[in-house]
């Protein structure tokens, strides 16, 4: 077939041309099908402050749903109620009897019993009363068949027929956990071991063959009625004679003291601790971990329960927190996160990006930011809604991707440079930008050359756009040409009309023409390359200190004249990229990015690589210059595929078809939580996984990639593994999870 006839393939026609030239993977040849849309599980957080006013009232110690839809909690400043509608928690005992309170459950009767520190309270939402019997305090309440339990230091007191009788059980006074057994008798739990209570008899277990340490905290029974003990140390699982298994941090607790174990309607077990909450499924070595703002007010756990919808209420130490869960598919979800990213995440003249919090993690006080990469970021909302179109022809798609693509088209007219593009604008009126204008003094100059012989000190970052509209800022990256460039590649081949095609073709070009011109530098104001900005064979092949961007800035440059010849037909493009590989060794140069020295592993690294290799798989007809693409995407994807990413797995699914990864790209997409704020997740701290400097050594990373529900909220340029990082003063826009989502419709991934 003719380099002619390939460069006028549609997309699809392309990629079957492509896959049959190249030599498929054994995976590929394997029999696979799309994943069809079904409603799943959706996790998501409602968080409760009790009383702003009174610290104590936050401290939460207990908590109880009821059958109406009520929700009890016993805390250090008393008792309080909130209702089905609204958020506004009530105090539910009052005057000289208002106090301490330290456990709520609910009996077989629907009746609410309150273990307070002058004696047990027994009542309903219209009135609460005070029971005589057991001498206060009252530490726990355990509702069984039986009757209902009060359980303090003073001993241990059954009420059963209106009447409280004291029972004759010897324990310790330490009492932190107690259940019944369901067979007349009690489990307790205390500082000095296990007990059971049964008809007047008293067992205690205070070695290691029932529990893991002497200082019980949490119990309850799972579903084939193993007893899970939770102590300080883990948990021990016993059947009727002994312990049977056991799970210890290393197994998935991500802190080592258990405060709480509670069985939820589905079964699985939910362990709170110090540190968050982890949820097991019996049998299953697999776990799920709850931690940060995103699920819980406080990290430090004290209770669980669960209401009739199977919602988990949870107390802890800084409010109350519900991690609800809702049917939803992936479409539903997408819908979700659109009408959330055009309300909350576009600002004029179409930019599409994170947006500030003014008050970390409140959601209210949204106002519009700038950033480094708006031009990257709104080119990657470019290629959602080209994909989008495509999928479902909807005229808004197509209409929201032109403005997204008039804006890039802006940040070039707007320097008045010649083919040098902004990285963003913002309005003139704004006071605060990132990276404002500055000055260096000599000594600042000479620290910066000795820490960064490459730094380019730009003091004046910012410039008044001709018009008197716009600031626009300089110094852009070459991470923004490769974003740029992605952008184009979908929007020309899925939704431009053909004088849109030639408005493509023209943009692209002026900005291709300053690269040649400039022996493939990006050139600023003061006349020098940017920063990031350098392609030229006399940094990459002859100056030592750019050999860490030899590999992927080679396979960029390529990329770009690549799809700067398809779209304008320009002989110079051509030429410049064999010139480039036959006397330049440019494709050699690409060859080292998956053998680079591991100093200069950087994880942004793999989508940057990303953004480029579509125009060099399909638009290169040369065959041995196309297999050296295909192989080199291959090895691209075997290295990378292990982070699991949708957008990684899709790209490689349309470069050289199939379903490889398919089942993880699915988990992630319904495993990503709808909180886009960027909450602070330490999981450094978590006692379950090992950190380590590998395989990106300038990141503190987990030794294992966990699900996207458990570490920062994502923009593909940030690494999943590291254990550290957020920022709540920030909501992320929810581009990088439609991307890949509308990437696998248009694939027919999904259906």
């Amino acid at each position: 077939m003719s380099e002619q006839m390939i460069r006028h393939l549609s997309p699809l026609a392309l990629i079957l041309f492509l896959t049959a030239c190249a030599q498929p993977k054994q995976e590929n040849q394997e029999f696979a099908s799309p994943y069809l849309d079904k409603p799943f599980i959706q996790e998501y957080h409602e968080g409760y402050v009790v009383d702003e006013a009174t610290e104590a009232a936050n401290d939460v110690r207990s908590i109880q749903p009821d059958g109406e839809g009520n929700i009890w909690i016993a805390t250090k400043d008393g008792v309080y109620l909130k209702k089905p509608t609204g958020n506004k928690w009530e105090l539910m005992i009052e005057g000289p009897d208002k106090g301490p309170a330290y456990d709520i459950k609910l009996d077989e009767k629907g009746q609410v019993w309150i273990a307070a520190w002058n004696g047990i309270y027994a009542g309903n939402p219209d009135q609460v009363e005070k029971v005589d019997g057991p001498i206060p305090p009252i530490a726990k309440i355990v509702t069984a068949k039986e009757g209902v339990y009060a359980l303090g230091p003073h001993g241990i007191w059954l009420y059963r027929d209106k009447v409280w009788q004291k029972q004759d059980y010897k324990t310790a006074k330490s009492i932190r956990a107690a259940i019944s057994d369901g067979h007349g008798g009690l489990w307790i739990g205390t500082d000095v071991g296990l007990y059971h209570c049964l008809n007047g008899q008293t067992q205690v277990y205070q070695n290691q063959d029932y529990s893991i340490s002497a200082y019980i905290r949490g119990l309850d029974f799972d579903e084939k009625e193993n007893l899970w003990v939770g102590s300080v140390g883990g948990i021990s699982i016993n059947n009727e004679n002994h312990r049977i298994a056991e799970k210890l941090p290393r197994d998935g607790i991500p802190n080592a003291n258990v405060n709480v174990i509670k069985k939820a309607p589905d079964g699985k077990m939910w362990v709170g601790t110090d540190y968050g909450i982890t949820r097991f499924e019996p049998g299953n070595k697999e776990y799920s971990v709850r931690l940060s703002k995103r699920w819980l007010m406080s990290d430090v756990i004290r209770d669980i329960a669960f209401d009739q919808n199977g919602h988990a209420w949870i107390a802890t130490s800084k409010g109350v927190s519900a991690i609800k869960q809702k049917e939803i598919t992936l479409e539903e979800k997408a819908d979700f996160f659109y009408t959330r990213l055009i309300q909350r995440h576009v600002r004029e003249p179409w930019i599409v990006a994170r947006f500030r919090l003014n008050v970390p993690g409140d959601t209210t006080t949204i106002e519009p930011d700038d950033d480094d990469n708006d031009g990257e970021y709104t080119a990657m909302y470019l290629a959602m809604e080209s994909l989008r179109y495509a999928v479902t022809k909807d005229p808004t798609a197509r209409e929201r991707a032109k403005k997204a693509f008039d804006f890039l088209y802006l940040l070039r007219e707007v320097t008045e440079m010649d083919g040098f593009f902004a990285r963003t604008v913002i309005p003139v009126h704004w006071t605060r930008m990132h990276d404002p204008d500055r000055t260096y003094t000599p000594r600042q100059l000479a620290d910066e050359m000795i820490r960064d012989p490459r730094h380019k000190p730009v003091e004046k970052r910012w410039h008044l756009s001709k018009d008197g509209k716009w600031m626009w800022k300089g110094d852009t990256s070459s991470d923004e040409m490769c974003g740029h460039a992605f952008g184009y590649y979908w929007y020309y081949n899925l939704v431009a009309d053909e004088s849109e095609k030639q408005r493509i073709a023209y943009h692209f070009s002026q900005i291709m023409d300053h690269l040649i011109r400039h022996d493939f530098y990006l050139v600023g104001v003061d006349g020098k390359h940017t920063r990031w900005g350098v392609w030229s064979p006399q940094s990459l092949n002859r100056d030592p200190e750019w050999a860490p961007e030899q590999a992927l800035n080679s396979l960029e440059i390529l990329s770009f004249l690549k799809f700067a010849y398809h779209i304008t037909g320009f002989e110079r493009y051509q030429e410049a990229y064999l010139k480039l590989i036959n006397e330049e060794g440019y494709l050699k140069n690409a060859g080292k990015l998956h053998h680079t020295n591991p100093a200069w592993e950087t994880y942004f690294d793999i989508y940057l690589a990303l953004y480029v290799y579509p125009a060099l798989l399909n638009y290169e007809s040369d065959s041995t210059l196309r297999n050296a693409f295909r192989t080199h995407f291959d090895q691209w994807f075997e290295q990378h595929k292990t982070v699991k990413s949708p957008f990684v797995n899709f790209t490689y699914n349309y470069l050289a078809g199939g379903y490889d990864e398919l089942d993880n790209s699915i988990s992630f997409l319904k495993d990503a939580p709808l909180d886009l704020v960027d909450w602070l997740i330490d999981n450094g701290r978590r006692e379950d996984l090992r950190v380590v400097r590998e395989p990106i050594l300038e990141d503190l990373q987990m030794s294992e990639l966990r699900p996207p529900s458990e570490y920062r909220t994502l923009r593909w340029d940030k690494n999943p593994y590291v254990a550290v990082g957020g920022n709540p003063a920030q909501e992320r826009d929810p581009v990088y999870w439609l991307l890949p989502y509308w990437m696998g419709r248009y694939l027919e991934l999904i259906k």
